[in-house]
């Protein structure tokens, strides 16, 4: 059984793009002669971080839909018929044995398109709540790999597959042990570490919280690792300046190593996120950010937090209460241990070669 060409289309946010270059990799790994193509949408993420990645990428002209200003869904209608033509063009262009959704702007045309065309189509579908559009792609989708319990909800139970989310490679490779990794990092191996990580663009009220909370989680021994997301970078480094046992920075590159060095981490509550949570077993204090579609990282966060896996503080109360919330679990080491057994006993490892697996059985049907 082969399979020649792969289609993987969406991205947007790191959420979507780190999965589906797993998916690749993993495809790759399989079958280093495989040809891959992603189609993603034009002035996205997935535009410069797909080619880094190596791999070939084409844009499509699609923006979601604006559910306050409903009269500016006309241009996003317009944009969305040009799309499915573009993407129609593509697919038989390329002539893809499969089509790989992974969420974001440019997977609905793309998987809209396959199905019409016959062509089997796979969905990773990585949050606890489906959004608006794999509900819909998911009625027609061959399988819907997820990652969640209970997600007959929004599809098919017979098409839904238990795989977990891929998880970018370094995370997974990554072995250092803690007292070393703050080394590396430049903290003090003897002092607790606190890493707060709101996303490569940032997050305005974990960075207010952190600003409200420094000084009283130093003054509880702690040391702080900042990311503040390009976005915030200008107003929020002077602050930490100075600070001892505080660093800064607008980017964390080794995310494998603040992983393995934190004693806690503050963070939104992508599904990303969540699922390198799991399978390094870092306690954590989740932020879900309430600007996302369907509030699905509330739910993923609830999801957590209902096991005991992880805290989770709502995106209102953290400036008032992460200081608290912060220092109450550093200081209960037993807290800490239970939230990272339990968050670690929720991961399911080797999800690309799961999810690769399963686009090997479609291809063979």
């Amino acid at each position: 059984m082969s399979v020649n060409k792969v289609i993987i289309s969406g991205g947007g946010t790191g959420g979507h793009i780190f999965p589906a270059i797993s998916i690749a990799n993993a495809l790759r790994r399989r079958d280093p002669n495989v040809k891959i193509l992603f189609v993603g949408a034009k002035g996205r993420m997935e535009m410069e971080r797909v080619p880094a990645a190596g791999y070939d990428i084409e844009g499509l002209e699609v923006m979601g839909f604006d559910r306050k200003r409903l009269w500016r869904n006309v241009k996003v209608l317009w944009l969305l018929m040009q799309s499915r033509r573009k993407a129609k063009k593509i697919i038989r262009d390329f002539g893809a044995d499969i089509v790989v959704g992974v969420g974001g702007y440019a997977s609905g045309p793309t998987l809209m398109m396959a199905q019409k065309l016959n062509i089997p189509t796979l969905i990773q579908e990585q949050n606890s709540y489906a959004g608006v559009t794999n509900k819909h792609l998911g009625k027609k989708a061959d399988c819907i790999c997820v990652a969640y319990d209970n997600m007959q909800r929004f599809f098919p139970a017979e098409r839904i597959v238990m795989t977990g989310n891929p998880v970018r490679e370094a995370i997974t490779s990554c072995h250092v042990e803690q007292a070393e990794a703050k080394r590396e990092l430049g903290f003090d191996a003897d002092k607790p570490l606190v890493a707060v990580v709101g996303g490569s663009l940032g997050a305005r009220t974990i960075n207010e919280a952190v600003k409200a909370s420094m000084d009283s989680i130093i003054a509880g021994g702690a040391q702080i690792l900042w990311q503040t997301g390009k976005y915030y970078a200008d107003e929020c480094l002077p602050i930490a300046e100075g600070k001892k046992g505080v660093q800064a920075m607008a980017f964390v590159s080794r995310m494998d190593l603040v992983y393995r060095a934190a004693d806690l981490i503050v963070s939104r509550a992508g599904a990303s996120t969540i699922s390198e949570l799991q399978i390094v077993g870092t306690p954590a204090v989740l932020v879900p950010s309430p600007n996302v579609a369907e509030d699905h990282q509330r739910k993923n966060a609830q999801a957590l937090a209902d096991r005991d896996a992880a805290v989770m503080v709502l995106d209102a109360d953290a400036v008032a209460t992460l200081a608290t919330t912060v220092n109450s679990l550093l200081a209960d080491k037993e807290r800490l241990a239970t939230l990272g057994k339990n968050v670690k006993a929720m991961a399911l490892e080797h999800a690309d070669e799961r999810i690769v697996d399963h686009i090997y059985a479609l291809c063979g049907k």
